[in-house]
């Protein structure tokens, strides 16, 4: 077969502030491919179909000096996340031609993987859940659903008539909370940017919601409070509020921080408010999680794979997703996510089949 195209979504500039699609990242389309003679050195060639689109990306959007959880992208480099392909070719024992797979991939049409085991690579079992398109698989049934079943089955401690406040609960890991808490019988109070989120997190059961862009967190929180567990995707004034608002014992968890992710003057991480509240962390004896999903995989992944993506199948939990078609336009999608733009879990199809 002759070369074909392989294009490529580049990290070309370190952004100051939110990135901005043509300077942060550059979309590629110079470099080729011959998918009958690359060398795959042990390893497999993917097609690359659908590729995730993260608030945390932010965060590999930075200088390679400056330490984090995860490495930083390269400049020059593609971009990469979780996302789901087909096996094109295969010198893997464990894998297939013809498997669909989910795994950190790059942001690109082709990719040799030479070593499966270290991009969190999973064959996509669909026996259980056939009805479900290959996106949902980097969504609320892959890293992002993970995310909230892990950190709610591993911190929450919820019992029947708790409370709970979910920060960003449109999004993909705040709707999968919201369902949980809600099938456990909690009091579900949450909050997102717009009022179309709004409406959504009601039809997924929350009982209290409201816009946090025009009504008062804190607010909401004193009137329907207080709170026994609180999850935050946020950070900021709205985890101070959610302190403020706590009961004795409550339990926090700490998922995110994206109210930090885009400071203008480059300090990621760095938050720009002095938190009020902090003392009460040991004033009323409350209990804060950070977490990562990988390190809690060992636990609670094949229990996730078990349960999540049959009650999605089913209806019985309910998902929205946002699609952008085609590799070039996901640095748009990567921008407005970071601006909340965006109004569901943000996708990106590179190609069919």
């Amino acid at each position: 077969m002759a070369p074909i195209r392989n294009a490529v979504m580049t990290f070309n500039e370190i952004p100051t502030g939110y990135p901005i699609p043509g300077r942060t990242t550059v979309y590629d389309t110079s470099q080729t491919i011959d998918l009958d003679t690359v060398p795959l050195n042990g390893g497999i060639l993917i097609k690359t179909l659908v590729l995730s689109i993260d608030p945390y990306l932010r965060g590999n959007m930075r200088d390679a000096s400056v330490k984090s959880y995860l490495p930083a992208f390269l400049i020059g480099e593609p971009l990469y996340n979780y996302g789901v392909a087909r096996v094109v070719r295969s010198e893997n024992a464990d894998i297939k031609v013809g498997d669909h797979i989910t795994g950190i991939f790059n942001f690109q049409e082709y990719s040799v993987v030479s070593d499966p085991s270290r991009v969190d690579m999973r064959v996509i079992a669909k026996s259980d859940a056939p009805t479900l398109p290959w996106s949902v698989y980097v969504g609320v049934a892959g890293m992002p659903g993970e995310t909230a079943y892990f950190g709610y089955k591993e911190y929450a401690h919820a019992k029947k008539g708790d409370t709970i406040f979910v920060s960003t609960g449109a999004g993909a890991v705040g709707s999968i909370v919201i369902q949980l808490a809600k099938m456990d019988g909690l009091k579900v109070i949450a909050s997102a940017g717009t009022d179309e989120k709004v409406a959504f997190m009601k039809e997924l059961g929350a009982d209290v919601v409201f816009n946090y862009k025009t009504e008062d967190t804190l607010s909401v929180l004193k009137r329907e409070g207080p709170l026994d567990v609180y999850w935050d995707n946020v950070g900021g004034a709205i985890l101070d509020a959610a302190i403020e608002s706590m009961k004795d014992h409550g339990r926090i968890i700490a998922c995110g921080a994206i109210s930090a992710y885009n400071d203008p003057r480059g300090q990621h991480f760095k938050p720009t408010l002095l938190y009020q509240n902090i003392w009460q962390l040991f004033a009323r004896s409350l209990t804060i999680n950070g977490f990562l999903v990988r390190d809690l995989m060992p636990k609670w992944q094949e229990e996730f794979y078990r349960v999540i993506p049959a009650k999605l199948a089913s209806g019985e939990f309910k998902y929205r997703e946002e699609i952008t078609v085609g590799l070039e336009h996901a640095g748009e999608a990567l921008r407005k996510i970071q601006m909340g733009e965006n109004v569901a879990k943000s996708v990106v199809v590179v190609a069919e089949e």
